[in-house]
């Protein structure tokens, strides 16, 4: 499987505070990655170091074998990197389908294909952005990074804060992506076995560095791992 993704050496951070320290990983062309672990140990700033938004103290991030590490966010955006915050982001003031068309690129992902995914935006499509409900926008975030038609999609936390009917049709339309499209993505998630039937592979981050790395299924078989490193047990 080709490199769609190469991470060496990565150290980053904001402002003088170094996060994440010599992370290298690699993510294949439709290859999925769960990034596990506890709170507060450097997940978000991995995404926020592939999107371009945090300081770069040494190491390289190449896309599709491009150097995307000296580029600005919007470039990268350019270059197909598709990213969902945990704030979303989205334009609370325009109408769903607004949201959506605003950042739409040529691609596969069309409006009608978004609203096949979701439904419920179909059905909201006239309403503005701030009148959705959480897991709502979590879904309008979403489809709006799916209008760029992104070679990588980021997703940062999607799960959090929603009620489990909603995580459950999240994890749907992610298994859609995943598994059946075979979108490369990137997804950090608190909520591991939710996230790693539908993922690939999974790496572990402990104060800022990558402490394990697995495929999905054989971490899923592992209680010991998953409650050494995350405190997960079997239900």
């Amino acid at each position: 499987m080709a490199d769609l993704l190469a991470v060496d050496g990565l150290s980053a951070g904001y402002g003088r505070a170094v996060v994440l320290s010599d992370i290298a990983f690699r993510l294949g062309e439709g290859e999925a990655l769960a990034v596990l672990g506890r709170n507060g140990v450097g997940k978000t700033t991995l995404i926020d170091s592939i999107v371009g938004v945090t300081r770069r103290f040494g190491g390289s991030l190449t896309l599709g074998g491009r150097e995307i590490g000296a580029l600005a966010p919007e470039a990268r955006a350019a270059l197909g990197v598709g990213w969902v915050p945990q704030e979303r982001n989205i334009f609370r003031s325009l109408t769903v389908q607004e949201n959506i068309t605003a950042v739409a690129r040529p691609g596969p992902w069309t409006l009608d294909r978004i609203y096949a995914l979701f439904p419920r935006l179909q059905q909201r499509r006239a309403q503005s952005g701030g009148s959705l409900s959480g897991g709502e926008q979590q879904m309008l975030a979403i489809g709006r990074a799916l209008a760029t038609n992104p070679r990588l999609l980021l997703l940062d936390e999607p799960t959090e804060g929603l009620a489990p009917i909603i995580i459950e049709e999240l994890l749907r339309a992610l298994r859609r992506l995943f598994v059946e499209e075979r979108m490369a993505g990137i997804v950090v998630e608190q909520q591991a076995r939710k996230i790693l039937p539908i993922t690939d592979r999974a790496i572990v981050l402990d104060r800022g560095r990558i402490v394990f790395e697995s495929p999905c299924a054989a971490l899923l078989a592992d209680d010991s791992v998953l409650d050494r490193h995350l405190g997960v047990t079997r239900a």
